[in-house]
């Protein structure tokens, strides 16, 4: 394939393309691990290979299986993955492979893949186990023709097998693989962290104690970084930033400092491989005995261990890996013998596909550094994404005194707008600790504009948003109201508080709330100030922007509850479940539910459809009763439609369906707005409203007029949007945006999101065409500059 533009299509001449799926150990290493969402790339791809008319076979047991091949290499059916999106681990297995290391043993899995004419291998694994797929595919040709002087082949065998395609993807929860922000397994791995974190802080904050959570990380502080950032640990140790010397003063300083604020718990994060300045290793023990001798405080360590690589897959990791999946399956088909081997990745929100060993060399080549002690080097190898985590986590744990902060005399004022959302109190205190840190005065607006037009507005300081990031909803209090009918009362409150600019975190109503403060500006002086707007809303409706704080939270409510409706199914053959998202008039929740849930259809207003098209997913459940898979799942957005509503819906299904399946209807309401924060939602909310907060910072010091001795932004860049916008977080005036936005269903008019809905088709069962155009072209590895926007990614 090739173009700008192209259709995967059905041609001949991909039929004749044999596809392998492994899960392998890693190999070099000798360790081996399963990280869950593996299972949702197993799917993707064999559901992907079928579609392109392939055949598709499971190697059980890694490169042990495709060593002792026999009944360890089974060609599978499109039933053979169902019902193993929610499963963690791996369904095909794993295993160490003493022999595949080595010419042997890779000779004899040679002689068995040829058997079944197998030249394509599809390989998820670290950086050990798709260096020894390198080194396969190099000797491929040079196997073939010594399995040929053996007999064991023809000659014939030799020409037409001569070469061997491989695409990585990377499994792992340490999320230590240079090239993509997110490895299969780590959102999973973060999930089951921030829940026993959450936990603990209930027992800690109760009985005023010290707890030293140990996490995974032998050589990678990426679960530790990021936890601590998601729950505002006080302090963190990992191996790629050890503390300066003499950090068991300046953490016990802290942490009494912390004490002495009325704070009745402590959380210290290490990563299990973490190390000083002189690469001594830093144990959990080792902190709690310095506590305790040190302070005398009541300190508790807690091991998570494998606990971390089980349990469910996140939405995010199952929509990640269907999506790699995919890709991997496109990459093969495009694969020539000139094309190196390549491992797909994720930047920003954007797949791509990368030299395998470039990443494989960089991923070396940051261990290496570590252990010569160039640390500074070691977190630029990392990525930028990692690098702007630590950044952001140093910038919003360690308070200044007054004598270090610079005295700049503005005042920001922080309100939320419109629905709650989870990640809001995140976004918050990330915003009132980066604008103290510069020196500004923070003020927090209680109740959005109507708040504010009545002068519900306080000081609010460091220690008043401590504890914030965990917990769900708005502390501040918020509303829908617009401030188109206050706007005289909200300048004379601005006025009154010389309030100097404006952090606006919300949905769809804070971006057209900052709207009318900008074309008021004519009017009211006061308005002329800079103003930036912070998506939030699980109905990720908000323009300029593909992910808004607090979608991802919703989502992962949905997805859990139907799992769960789905195995309230499995002693109950042909039933099909009819089930309502939020969303106003964006489908997002429902289509990327449906793709992360295994569903059979989701009815979303972006893609209008009629009774053919209800008439045609009965006919095609109808179909799917008569195999193995005796139960289906369908979401529809709560204004999809306003005469096939979910009543409806569910009646034609019942009628239609009549002695072949019958049917339940679940509407999920606002149990989708509840919860915790989800890891992503907490680290997202926070990096954005950091760096938020420092664009801010940048327009005060250029918009200040030193003779008038005031603000005055009057310019269409001084009203923006932060959104992330494929693979970089992007300032947009709202101004710009108008020309981007349905106001009538308060939708962009162009959503990213709409390209994976073939996708979830394609993985239903659907015959459909699927747009390639965004497909991941080989790129080089590259170590980022400083001056680079950084990604959204976790």
């Amino acid at each position: 394939m090739s173009g700008a533009v192209a259709v995967l299509p059905t041609n001949p001449v991909y039929t004749p393309v044999l596809l392998w799926k492994a899960q392998e150990k890693e190999l070099l290493q000798y360790n081996f691990s399963f990280e869950d969402g593996m299972n949702a790339a197993v799917r993707a791809v064999v559901r992907m290979g079928i579609y392109v008319k392939a055949k598709v076979y499971f190697v059980y047991e890694g490169y042990q299986g495709m060593v002792d091949g026999g009944d360890n290499i089974v060609e599978v059916s499109w039933e053979s993955v169902s019902s193993i999106l929610q499963v963690g681990g791996t369904v095909i297995g794993s295993a160490r492979c003493k022999s595949f290391r080595t010419r042997g043993g890779r000779l004899q899995a040679a002689y068995n893949l040829v058997q079944r004419g197998i030249t394509n291998l599809c390989v998820i694994g670290g950086d050990g186990s798709l260096t020894g797929a390198n080194l396969f595919r190099e000797e491929w040709s040079g196997l073939l023709e010594e399995l040929a002087q053996k007999g064991q082949i023809d000659e014939e065998a030799v020409k037409k097998y001569a070469y061997l395609n491989i695409v990585g993807m990377v499994g792992s929860i340490d999320n230590d693989f240079c090239g993509t922000d997110m490895t299969i397994g780590t959102d999973s791995a973060l999930h089951r962290i921030i829940e026993v974190v959450d936990a603990i802080m209930t027992t800690a904050q109760s009985h005023q104690r010290t707890f030293v959570l140990e996490v995974m990380g032998r050589h990678c502080g990426y679960l530790a970084l990021v936890s601590a950032l998601a729950c505002g640990a006080d302090w963190v140790f990992i191996p790629e930033y050890p503390p300066e010397e003499g950090w068991e003063d300046s953490m016990c300083v802290k942490l009494s400092e912390n004490r002495a604020r009325k704070k009745r718990l402590n959380i210290i994060i290490v990563a299990e491989g973490a190390i000083d300045c002189h690469n001594k290793p830093i144990t959990s023990e080792k902190v709690k005995d310095l506590v305790v001798q040190r302070l005398g405080f009541d300190t508790r360590v807690t091991i998570l261990g494998h606990v971390q690589r089980g349990g469910t897959p996140s939405a995010f990791d199952r929509i990640l890996a269907s999506r790699m999946g995919v890709e991997a399956v496109l990459a093969l088909l495009e694969a020539t013998p000139a094309t190196p081997a390549c491992v797909v990745s994720l930047s920003g929100n954007q797949a791509v596909r990368l030299p395998l060993m470039e990443c494989v060399q960089m991923t070396q080549e940051v261990q290496k550094a570590m252990d010569e002690g160039r640390f500074v080097e070691a977190v630029k190898l990392r990525g930028r994404s990692f690098e702007n985590n630590l950044n952001t986590y140093k910038l919003l744990s360690h308070k200044k005194t007054d004598a270090e902060l610079p005295m700049t005399n503005f005042n920001v004022a922080v309100l939320n707008v419109g629905a709650p959302a989870a990640g809001m109190n995140a976004a918050v205190r990330a915003a009132v600790r980066v604008g103290i840190t510069e020196g500004h005065k923070m003020f927090a607006v209680i109740d959005g504009f109507e708040g504010f037009a009545r002068g519900k507005i306080k000081e609010i300081s460091w220690g008043d948003v401590g504890g914030w990031t965990g917990q769900g909803g708005s502390i501040l209090g918020t509303k829908r109201t617009l401030p188109a009918k206050y706007l005289e009362k909200i300048a004379d409150q601005m006025r009154t508080n010389n309030i100097n600019a404006l952090m606006v975190i919300g949905g769809f109503e804070a971006y057209e709330s900052c709207l009318q403060l900008y074309e008021a500006r004519s009017c009211f002086e006061e308005f002329c100030v800079p103003i930036c707007v912070l998506p939030a809303t699980i109905s990720n409706n908000v323009p300029g922007t593909d992910f808004s704080i607090g979608a991802d939270t919703a989502l992962n409510a949905i997805v859990e509850t139907c799992d769960r409706i789905k195995q309230s199914a499995s002693g109950t053959k042909r039933r099909v479940f009819i089930i309502e998202t939020m969303g106003g008039y964006c489908g997002y929740l429902a289509n990327m539910g449906a793709l992360a849930a295994g569903a059979d259809a989701a009815y979303i207003f972006e893609e209008q459809f009629d009774i053919r098209e209800l008439q045609a997913n009965v006919e095609h459940l109808t179909e799917k009763m008569k195999t193995s898979i005796q139960r289906g799942l369908v979401l529809r957005n709560e204004n999809c439609n306003e005469n096939y509503t979910t009543d409806f819906i569910y009646q034609l299904y019942s009628e239609e369906g009549k002695g072949v399946f019958d049917c339940r209807k679940n509407v999920l309401g606002h149990m989708q707005q509840g919860g915790a924060p989800s890891p992503f939602d907490r680290n997202f909310g926070t990096k954005i409203s950091a760096k938020a907060m420092q664009w801010i910072s940048k327009k005060l010091k250029e918009t200040y007029r030193k003779g008038a001795g005031k603000i005055f932004a009057n310019t269409d860049d001084s009203v923006c949007l932060l959104g992330m916008r494929r693979r970089n977080l992007v300032f947009q005036p709202v101004a710009e945006l108008k020309t981007e936005t349905d106001f009538v269903h308060r939708i962009p008019k162009e959503q990213w999101w709409l390209k994976l809905r073939p996708l979830m088709k394609i993985l239903a069962k659907y015959k459909t065409s699927y747009d390639v155009s965004d497909s991941g072209q080989l790129e080089h590895v590259a170590m980022h500059s400083p001056k680079e926007a950084e990604t959204g990614a976790i």
